[in-house]
């Protein structure tokens, strides 16, 4: 045993449920937890560092900083192929992403809490999101908001342009709801707003899950823990499998500097891989039996629901002119990103309380895009392992317009709201013409579904591939985490999500870290014997 390299919890994955997780369960300093990374560490880099460079982060740097993968064509939208990718980096997606920050509705949670008892209840998810956050900005009730947590939530521009002012107004014409101030506040989650809230630090760089839970009073830049902390960080290390012992997650098997290496868990091993963590589910033995043996893995648990109910959310756009004399940004705040936005419901008039509709102002070059995301998908998708190797991308089908209803969900967005938008823009400022697509196209229902078609884009909002539901209702986690037919073995992070966020999924990735890391501390507590860990120190690690 003394050869062994053992710690107490191994955690795969440094994105915003890792991370909160490996330094959640290290402030017991007696607790000892090794942090896995594929990635390394670019957080002073300056494409990552500055905010500005997010909404063309992928465009530009996809080799340096993601994960290289393509998903299998996509016979809902003319069978394009899309990008399966997210951050090969520390802190994961939240150092590439959009920097959005949007909290899962009460809606939403009241649907998890039906599923999963008080856990995931509305209240619970509202006072551990003010435990997380350190908010920067307006809001109509500071009793929503967090103003002591690590994640630094900034509110931007402090004072809007004239275009997000008009994009605005004309949104609040269009659809009948009234300009809010806090999108994320519970009693305001539709509406048009001006003023996004980022995840950023008040001088408007990026905030990610490193910077906010690795940071230098955490983990020293050689990634060993400050102060006592008994944390690790492995960076440039990609998790191969998870290693058993009578069906109990014993460790981890890892390619470390070109070379396998085994390392071991005491207590559990926890999976916060995101997109990546169904695939070492099934390398690990865990999924549909067939499947995995027709691809020489021993099974460990036959659970045909793990890799299925993929989710992700649409993405489509509407161009318009604008008035030349009209700044997208501020110049004194070009991190503010985005020039307006909305939350609204289905403009078909189903379910008119529950958010269903995400617009997105983005402003460049004299135009302005709106970004359209379809946030209630019934269409589902699924992963599959191609064979036994671990480097060998899996077969990612997002399934995306499957289901037909999506296809006329987003339609209507179309002939609805955005049509309607237009009108009230050109009256407001006759500069602000809609361009693509041009209300022709909308009038027409082949062309316009031609259009949404060809010009579909991605995101990286997947979800509910390991999905958070007993055994029976298609689960692969309970409501902790815990694998079903294994012990010692959690997955945190989007993955495990049971009904579709209605926003961004990065504020819900954060929740299920920090709600998981809080239930293994509570239990931990509750079994306080310990013996002696020994740690092998390895060596040229750095």
């Amino acid at each position: 045993m003394g050869n062994k390299i053992l710690f107490d919890y191994i955690v795969i994955g440094t994105g915003p449920a890792g991370a909160v997780i490996a330094k959640t369960l290290s402030d017991d300093r007696k607790t000892s937890v090794l942090l896995v990374e594929a990635g390394e560490n670019n957080d002073k880099d300056k494409p990552i560092r500055d905010s500005a460079f997010a909404p063309e982060l992928e465009e530009s740097y996809f080799p340096q900083y993601f994960w290289q993968g393509e998903g299998v064509p996509q016979e809902g939208v003319d069978d394009r192929s899309f990008e399966w990718t997210t951050g090969r980096l520390l802190g994961g997606g939240s150092s590439i992403n959009g920097e959005q920050y949007v909290r899962p509705t009460s809606a939403v949670f009241r649907e998890w809490e039906k599923l999963l008892g008080p856990l995931w209840s509305p209240k619970r998810a509202i006072l551990r999101f003010k435990k997380l956050e350190k908010y920067n900005g307006q809001t109509d009730d500071p009793q929503f908001r967090g103003y002591r947590g690590r994640i630094d939530i900034r509110q931007a521009p402090r004072t809007p342009t004239t275009m997000a002012d008009k994009l605005t107004e004309a949104i609040e014409r269009a659809a009948g709801y009234p300009e809010i101030v806090d999108y994320n506040d519970p009693r305001t989650p539709l509406g048009p707003f001006t003023r996004w809230q980022l995840y950023q630090n008040p001088d408007g760089t990026r905030e990610s899950s490193s910077r906010a839970f690795l940071s230098p009073d955490i983990m020293l830049p050689t990634g060993r823990g400050v102060k006592g902390r008994k944390l690790r960080v492995f960076v440039k290390t990609t998790a191969l499998r998870v290693l058993f012992s009578n069906r109990r997650a014993s460790g981890v098997e890892l390619l470390k500097a070109g070379k396998r290496l085994k390392v071991y868990a005491r207590k559990k091993v926890i999976i916060s891989a995101g997109i990546n963590s169904a695939q070492l589910l099934m390398l690990s033995g865990i999924g549909p039996a067939r499947l995995l043996q027709d691809k020489g893995i021993p099974v460990v648990f036959d659970n045909p629901n793990v890799g299925k109910k993929l989710r992700n959310h649409t993405l489509n756009f509407a161009a318009f002119t604008t008035n030349p004399a009209d700044r997208a940004l501020p110049p004194s705040d070009p991190d503010a990103l985005y020039t307006g936005g909305a939350f609204l419901p289905d403009p078909s008039g189903r379910n008119p309380h529950r958010r269903a509709v995400q617009l997105v102002g983005i402003a460049a070059d004299e135009m302005l895009n709106i970004a359209i995301l379809w946030l209630r998908p019934r269409s589902r998708g699924s992963i599959k392992i191609q064979n036994n190797d671990p480097l060998k991308i899996p077969l990612a089908d997002e399934g995306f317009l499957v289901n037909s209803d999506d296809l006329e969900s987003i339609k209507n967005v179309y002939r609805i709201y955005i049509k309607d938008i237009a009108a009230k823009l050109e009256a407001i400022d006759p500069s602000y013409r809609l361009v693509e697509p041009t209300l022709d196209v909308i009038d027409d229902d082949s062309r316009l579904e031609e259009f949404i078609k060809q010009n579909f884009e991605h995101n990286h909002h997947q979800q509910g591939s390991l999905r958070m539901a007993p055994l029976t209702k298609g689960g692969v986690v309970d409501r902790r985490g815990r694998v079903h037919g294994v012990k010692d073995l959690i997955v945190a992070d989007a993955s495990i999500i049971p009904f579709t966020v209605d926003g961004n999924t990065s504020a819900a990735a954060f929740l299920i870290g920090y709600t998981i890391a809080r239930q293994l501390k509570r239990q931990s507590n509750k079994n306080p014997k310990r013996r002696t860990i020994p740690i092998r120190q390895e060596t040229n690690e750095e």
